[in-house]
This record gives C-alpha cells, sequence and structure tokens, in this order.
C-alpha cells in the first residue's frame, strides 16, 4: 500500500510536468515560443519585455525544479540526493540565466541556436532526466 501512495506521488509529480509544458503558452509569457517553431535562423528576434521573459522564465524553471526534487526524493527516498539536487539546480539556475539574459539582450542570429538550447535548459526538467539516471547508477553501485 506504502508503494501504491509512492508510485502515485511521483505519476502526480510526472503530470504537473507535463501540465506545464502543455500550457506553456497560457501560464507563461515566451514570444520565443513561436519563434523557435519556425525557421528562426533566418527571422529578426521577437520583440519582448526583458523584465517579464526573465522572470515568467524563472518561475518556470522554479516549477519545473520542485516539481523534480519531488520526483527525486519519491524515488529514492534520499535526502542528501536531494540537497546535492537542489544545489545542481540552483547552480545551474545561476549560470544558465546569465549567459539567457545576456543572449537576450544581445540578439544576434549567429546566436539563436544557443539561445535556443539554453533556453531549452530553463523551461523544460532536463536536468531531471540527467539526475535520475546518475542516482540510480549511484544506488546500483553501492549495492554490489
Amino acid at each position: 500500500m506504502r508503494n501504491l501512495l509512492r508510485y502515485s506521488l511521483i505519476l502526480i509529480l510526472v503530470f504537473g510536468l507535463i501540465l506545464i509544458r502543455g500550457f506553456e503558452a497560457h501560464l507563461f509569457y515566451d514570444p520565443f515560443l513561436d519563434f523557435f517553431k519556425n525557421d528562426y535562423l533566418y527571422l529578426d528576434a521577437p520583440k519582448f519585455d526583458v523584465f517579464k521573459l526573465i522572470g515568467s522564465t524563472s518561475l518556470r524553471y522554479l516549477l519545473n525544479s520542485v516539481l523534480s526534487l519531488g520526483i527525486i526524493y519519491l524515488v529514492f527516498r534520499n535526502k542528501g540526493a536531494v540537497k546535492f539536487s537542489a544545489l545542481i539546480f540552483g547552480l545551474a539556475y545561476l549560470i544558465l540565466i546569465s549567459v539567457f539574459v545576456f543572449l537576450v539582450l544581445h540578439a544576434k542570429k549567429e546566436n539563436y541556436y544557443i539561445l535556443f538550447n539554453i533556453r531549452r535548459f530553463l523551461i523544460q526538467p532536463i536536468l531531471l532526466l540527467l539526475l535520475l539516471p546518475a542516482f540510480y547508477y549511484q544506488k546500483a553501485r553501492s549495492v554490489m
């Protein structure tokens, strides 16, 4: 019964990540959504409000991070893994948002691809996809 509750909570958190992605256009200010869906390498950057974009991107990163940390805790039931993950999420945010702001403020066509990828790390739970197998591998190695 305990495992059923744990797996149900994991599914709810994963569903939360899916909802954030599914309703991104309605929940968050991001003029780059449509821009990057088109042939962006040949277009000029869209007009945007810098503070609104940074705030919205930060909020989305925070929501994804909280849900991701919940998933990591429920999967491994290890507070050390959660603390380490929170540190990684925090450091990644500081680095990625700094680069993102610089690239947004100095948007040039030759930087669009790197802007696209930095933005992707900020708005999608990619770190979760990297940390889950890493912690699983660590746990499997410690059992042997």
